[in-house]
């Protein structure tokens, strides 16, 4: 993984500002850890240690917005994409409208907590995806 993602940059986010907040959305998420937590306080932790500090520290707040955990999975084997991308954590969150997960962002104790993730996490993706119903087939 030639680059690391932790967290939006500003154009991305104000992409995601602007689409629909009124509806359901699901964030699909692939974390790669880092091996040693990187704090700014110096502190030492493993990145694995420090992911679940977040989940521990953030899931109440992940909750209050109406959040739901909709499926986790451990990533075993690329199939299909670049070789080096190799996931740690896999899983969809899943949240009332598009501006609860907003409103968890800003939460001010969301921002306390998030320097977890942000010590944890070596690379990651966040894809927000507009809920539909499931069917047979792939369309």
């Amino acid at each position: 993984m030639s680059e690391n993602f932790i967290d939006p940059n500003r154009e991305s986010f104000a992409s995601l500002k602007a689409l629909a907040l009124d509806h359901p959305v699901d964030m699909l998420n692939l974390v790669k850890l880092k091996v040693k937590a990187a704090y700014d306080d110096g502190r030492v932790s493993t990145g694995a240690d420090a992911y679940a500090a977040y989940g521990r520290e953030s899931g109440p707040i992940f909750q209050k917005v109406g959040g739901e955990i909709i499926w986790s999975g451990d990533p075993q084997h690329m199939v299909i994409g670049p070789a080096d991308e190799q996931w740690d954590i896999a899983f969809i969150a899943r949240y009332p409208t598009g501006q609860a997960f907003l409103d968890m962002v800003y939460d001010p104790e969301y921002q306390a907590v998030v320097h977890h993730r942000q010590a944890a996490v070596q690379t990651s993706r966040l894809i927000r995806m507009k809920v539909r119903e499931a069917g047979g087939d792939f369309g």
